[in-house]
C-alpha cells in the first residue's frame, strides 16, 4: 500500500477524485455552504450534483452551512487473497479523498466526507467524530441521494423491510416505487450502474426510494426502528456504510468486481485453515415438497436412520457434508416464544451418532439453527448451542429467521437486527463455527473481514419452486447482476426431478436439467447444495457435473449477458475451467469463444447440453453430454432450449511445444 498525504490544503468549495485510469471522477461541491457529490465516466455524467447529510430527532439537521476546513488525499494499491471467492487474488487499487466539513457559526459541528474511486466505481461514507456539539442521536433520516443522468432501465425488487424474496421487476427508472439494494441500470448508452452499500456495521440497511419532485432520483430510506421515526441510534464517533456505485461498460463487468469486497476491513480471524468451501446435501428439498417433515412424525425426515442414507450417498458421490432440518424439538411451536432450545433432539433423531457416522464415511454435518424470528431468544442460546456443536464436532450451521422478528417491531433489516447478525457470526467465528444465514440481511462484503460467513440466502431461491408459483425462467438470469453483486448466495441448485410429480402434482422447477447444472457455476455460493433426494440422482450421469464443480475460484470471467435474457460465466479452478450458460423463457443460440483458455493448450470439454427436445415446460429432463477436444482458438456453439442452460468442464491433456 502507498499513501500520500495533503494534510491542511487551502480550502475551496469544489475537491475532486479519478480512479486510478482516470476514467472516473467524484466531485464534492458545496454550494451557499450544503454538501452535494457527483460522479462522471469518461466525462460524461453518472450521478448529477446529489444531496449528504442527516436529520437527527432531537438534534438540528446537519445539512448546510458548511464550510471546508481540511483535505485528505491517498492512493490504496495492494493485493490480497481471500479464504475463498470469485479469485484467488484481488487488486484493491483506488484513490481517496477525505473532506472535513465545518459548520459555521455557534454549533461548529464536523462531518468528514471519504471518497473511494476505483476503476470500477465509488464508494462514500459520512464520518462523524467524536465532538462536543454532537454526542449521542438518533438518526431519523439520511439525506443521500443519488440523482442519475436519465431515466434508465433498471432490475429491482420492492422495499420490503424484512426479506429480500422477491422477483425482480425489469422498468424505467421513473417506474421504480421503493427497492432493497443491489439496484441495477443500464443506461441508453449501454453503461451499466449498481448501486448497493458496503460494510454495514451496526447502523441501519438502506432502501431505495423515489425523490420527491426529482426525477430519475432516488433517495436513501433506512429501516426503521419500532417507532417508524427512529432510523439509527448513534453516537460519535460514527461512520455510515459506504454508498457504492459500481460502473461498467458491459454487465460482466459489475459480476467480475471487487468494489463491495475491498470496502471492507481484512481479515481478523488469524488461522483460517478451518473454513473450506463445502458442497453438501441434505434432508431439505424433500420438507418443500411434502415427502417428509420438520417436525417428529411418522414422515419425519430427520431421523437417523434417514441421516445416515444421505451420509451414505454423500460419501459415495464425493460430496463433503450434508444438511439436517428439523432434528431438533420445537418446530411444532413455530412462531412462540422460545421455540427452540437448539440442543434438544427428537427421540428419533441421535446427534452425536449421525456426527460420528458422517467422520468415518468423510462426510461432515452441516448443523441447523431455525429460530422462527426469535432472535432475542436465540442470542441467550447461542453459546450453549454452539458449545454443543463444538464437542460433537459441526463446525458449519444454517442459520434461519423466518417469520416476524422478536423484539416485535424490530425489522430483519433494521440496525437492531443487523447488530444481531453481526453479534453471531462474531461468536461463530469465535468458536470456529461457519455460517450459511437464511433470512439475512444483505451480504456487504463482510466475508472479507469474517470469511466465515460463507453464504447466505436474501433470495427467492429454489424453495419457491415447490410451493408457489415458482420462479420464471428468467429470475435466475437476472440474479448474477443483482443480489449476487451484493455476495454469494445460497441458491440450492441441482433438481433433477424437474417436475416432481408424485408430491406436488401442481408445482415445478422452470428450467431444464442442464440449467440446473450451469448454475453451479453461474451463481456463487462456497456452499453449494445438491438440493434433490437421493434417489433422483443415482444412476443419472448428469450428476457426474455435480460431482466435479468446485465451489470456489481462482478466476472468473463473463463472456457474454444481456441482463434479464441470458448470461455465459467461466470459472478457473487450477489449470481447468467450468462454463455455465442459461438462458430466460427465449431459446437461444450464442457462440462463446473459448479464448478464456491458455494459449497452447488441448483441453477435453465435458459438455452437458440441452437434448434437441428439451423444453422447461414440455422437456426440462432432456440432456445430451459430450467430451470434444477445444483450444483457446476455438469457438463453442451453446444452444439454449426455453427456460435451458448448459456447463462445461474443461480438463488440459496436452502442452503443444
Amino acid at each position: 500500500m502507498t499513501t500520500a498525504l495533503n494534510s491542511g490544503a487551502t480550502p475551496t468549495a469544489t475537491e475532486a477524485v479519478s480512479s486510478p485510469d482516470g476514467r472516473i471522477e467524484a466531485v464534492l461541491v458545496l454550494t451557499a455552504g450544503r454538501p452535494a457529490y457527483s460522479i462522471s465516466y469518461d466525462g460524461r455524467p453518472v450521478i448529477e450534483p446529489s444531496t449528504l447529510g442527516f436529520r437527527f430527532k432531537d438534534d438540528p439537521p446537519l445539512l448546510g452551512g458548511f464550510v471546508i476546513d481540511a483535505v485528505e488525499r491517498a492512493t490504496v494499491d495492494e493485493t490480497w487473497k481471500p479464504v475463498w471467492g470469485s479469485a484467488s487474488e484481488i487488486r484493491n487499487h483506488c484513490n481517496e479523498l477525505a473532506v472535513r466539513l465545518k459548520e459555521e457559526g455557534a454549533a461548529e459541528r464536523v462531518m468528514t466526507v471519504v471518497f473511494r474511486v476505483f476503476d470500477d466505481g465509488v464508494g462514500f461514507r459520512c464520518v462523524l467524530p467524536e465532538q462536543p456539539g454532537l454526542g449521542t442521536f438518533d438518526i431519523v433520516s439520511e439525506e443521500t441521494t443519488f440523482r442519475f443522468a436519465g431515466d434508465h432501465t433498471v432490475w429491482w425488487n420492492r422495499n420490503d423491510y424484512d426479506s429480500y424474496e422477491h422477483l425482480f421487476r425489469e422498468t424505467p427508472l421513473s417506474a421504480v416505487e421503493g427497492a432493497n439494494t443491489p439496484v441495477t441500470m443500464v443506461t441508453a448508452e449501454g453503461l451499466c450502474l449498481s448501486i448497493h452499500e458496503a460494510n454495514l456495521t451496526d447502523y441501519s440497511g438502506m432502501t431505495l426510494v423515489p425523490e420527491e419532485g426529482v426525477p430519475n432520483s432516488l433517495a436513501a430510506e433506512l429501516v426503521p426502528w419500532p417507532d417508524g421515526v427512529t432510523c439509527v441510534l448513534g453516537s460519535t464517533p460514527l461512520v455510515t456504510p459506504w454508498r457504492t456505485i459500481q460502473i461498467g461498460e458491459r454487465p460482466g463487468d459489475l459480476v467480475e468486481s471487487h468494489l463491495i469486497q475491498n470496502l471492507n476491513e481484512p481479515c481478523v480471524i488469524e488461522d483460517t485453515s478451518w473454513i473450506r468451501p463445502m458442497k453438501y446435501a441434505g434432508i431439505w428439498w424433500s420438507l418443500h415438497i411434502g415427502k417428509e417433515s420438520w417436525h417428529e412424525g411418522p414422515t419425519h425426515g430427520a431421523t437417523t436412520e434417514n441421516a445416515r442414507r444421505y451420509i451414505d450417498f454423500a460419501a459415495g458421490h464425493g460430496l463433503d457434508a450434508i444438511l439436517i432440518e428439523g432434528w431438533n424439538t420445537g418446530w411444532d411451536r413455530w412462531g412462540a416464544r422460545g421455540a427452540f432450545d437448539y440442543i434438544t433432539p427428537y427421540d428419533d433423531f441421535d446427534l452425536e451418532e449421525v456426527v460420528r457416522y458422517g467422520r468415518e464415511r468423510n462426510v461432515a454435518i452441516i448443523g441447523h439453527h431455525e429460530t422462527g424470528g426469535d432472535a432475542a431468544d436465540y442470542e441467550t442460546r447461542v453459546d450453549t448451542a454452539f458449545d454443543l456443536y463444538n464437542r460433537v464436532g459441526i463446525n458449519a450451521v444454517k442459520t434461519g429467521y423466518a417469520g416476524s422478528i422478536y423484539p416485535r417491531g424490530q425489522h430483519h433489516h433494521g440496525q437492531w437486527m443487523v447488530f444481531h447478525y453481526r453479534t453471531i457470526l462474531e461468536k461463530a467465528a469465535a468458536k470456529r463455527i461457519m455460517l450459511d444465514v437464511h433470512e439475512p440481511i444483505k451480504p456487504t462484503g463482510i466475508s472479507r473481514t469474517y470469511p466465515n460467513m460463507m453464504t447466505r440466502e436474501g433470495v427467492r431461491g429454489m424453495e419457491y419452486n415447490a410451493w408457489s408459483e415458482g420462479n420464471p425462467p428468467e429470475h435466475t438470469t437476472i440474479l448474477p447482476f443483482t443480489r449476487m453483486l451484493a455476495g454469494p448466495l445460497d441458491y440450492t441448485p441441482g433438481i433433477f426431478d424437474l417436475t416432481f410429480d408424485e408430491y406436488k402434482p401442481d408445482n415445478q422447477v422452470h428450467t431444464t436439467l442442464a440449467k440446473q447444472l450451469a448454475l453451479y457455476v453461474v451463481l456463487l455460493s462456497p456452499l453449494q447444495m445438491a438440493a434433490d433426494l437421493p434417489e433422483n440422482y443415482e444412476g443419472n450421469p448428469a450428476f457426474e457435473f455435480i460431482e466435479r464443480v468446485p465451489c470456489t475460484w481462482d478466476e472468473t470471467r463473463v463472456l457474454d449477458a444481456a441482463i434479464g435474457d441470458y448470461v455465459v460465466i467461466a470459472r478457473r479452478s487450477g489449470a481447468g475451467w467450468y462454463l455455465g450458460g442459461i438462458t430466460d423463457e427465449e431459446g437461444r443460440t450464442l457462440q462463446v469463444s473459448l479464448d478464456f483458455l491458455a494459449a497452447g493448450m488441448h483441453y477435453d470439454a465435458r459438455i452437458f447440453r440441452d437434448g434437441t427436445d428439451a423444453h422447461w415446460e414440455t422437456g426440462p429432463a432432456s440432456v445430451d453430454i459430450s467430451t470434444v477436444n477445444v483450444g483457446a482458438q476455438d469457438t463453442m456453439t451453446l444452444e439454449l432450449a426455453p427456460g435451458g442452460g448448459a456447463a462445461a468442464h474443461f480438463t488440459p491433456v496436452i502442452t503443444e511445444e
